[in-house]
C-alpha cells in the first residue's frame, strides 16, 4: 500500500524555524515528484514547494521563496521542508502528496497519492 506520512508540524514564534517531514512507501520513489501542500482555515489547499525525486527540480510558491527550502534523501524515500522565517500566515495544516512531475507540479490533480496533513502554528 502507498503511504505518506508527514510529520514535524507544531506550534512555533514568528521568525521561528520547523522542518517537516514527508516518509514514502509502497512505490518506486524515485520515479515520482514530492509536493508540500497546505491549507489554512477557511481557504483553498494551495502548493507550497515541490521536488521531482528523480532529478531534483524544485518548486517554490512566491510566498515562501527564499525561506523553505525542500530537499530529498533518495535512500531514506524522504522530502523534508526547512521552514525558516515563519510568519502566522505560514499556518496552516501541511500535507504531502506524490504524483509525476510536470510543468504544473503546484497544481492538486498532478498527485496522485496523498498524506495525512501535519498542523503548523505560527503564533504573532
Amino acid at each position: 500500500d502507498v503511504q505518506l506520512q508527514a510529520s514535524g508540524g507544531g506550534l512555533v514564534q514568528a521568525g521561528g524555524s520547523l522542518r517537516l517531514s514527508c516518509a514514502a512507501s509502497g512505490f518506486t520513489f524515485d520515479d515520482y515528484a514530492i509536493g508540500w501542500f497546505r491549507q489554512a482555515p477557511g481557504k483553498e489547499r494551495e502548493g507550497v514547494s515541490c521536488i521531482s525525486s528523480s532529478d531534483g527540480s524544485t518548486y517554490y510558491a512566491d510566498s515562501v521563496k527564499g525561506r523553505f527550502t525542500i530537499s530529498s534523501d533518495n535512500a531514506k524515500n524522504t522530502v523534508y521542508l526547512q521552514m525558516n522565517s515563519l510568519k502566522p500566515e505560514d499556518t496552516a495544516v501541511y500535507y504531502c502528496a506524490a504524483g509525476i512531475w510536470t510543468a504544473t507540479p503546484y497544481l492538486e490533480y498532478e498527485y496522485d497519492y496523498w498524506g495525512q496533513g501535519t498542523q503548523v502554528t505560527v503564533s504573532s
